[in-house]
């Protein structure tokens, strides 16, 4: 016999239970999953921490003096 495993939707913090086959899973609807979404692609939310830019190249590591842009 399987637990039931209740949770809360991270996007509305409705409480919820866990399906296998929800495909909007940890989300209670779509509707919470296309929220997150939209806050990843807005930048409210971001993972901690110093932001990398790898694309950025420091010139001064070059000493022949081209430019690597």
């Amino acid at each position: 016999m399987s637990k039931i495993l209740k949770t809360n939707c991270p996007s509305c913090n409705k409480a919820d239970t866990w399906h296998e086959d929800n495909p909007c899973k940890p989300f209670c609807s779509s509707r919470c999953k296309l929220i997150d979404l939209g806050e990843w692609a807005n930048e409210t939310r971001v993972i901690a921490g110093t932001t990398v830019n790898n694309w950025l190249v420091d010139e001064d590591k070059y000493q022949d003096g081209a430019s690597y842009s």
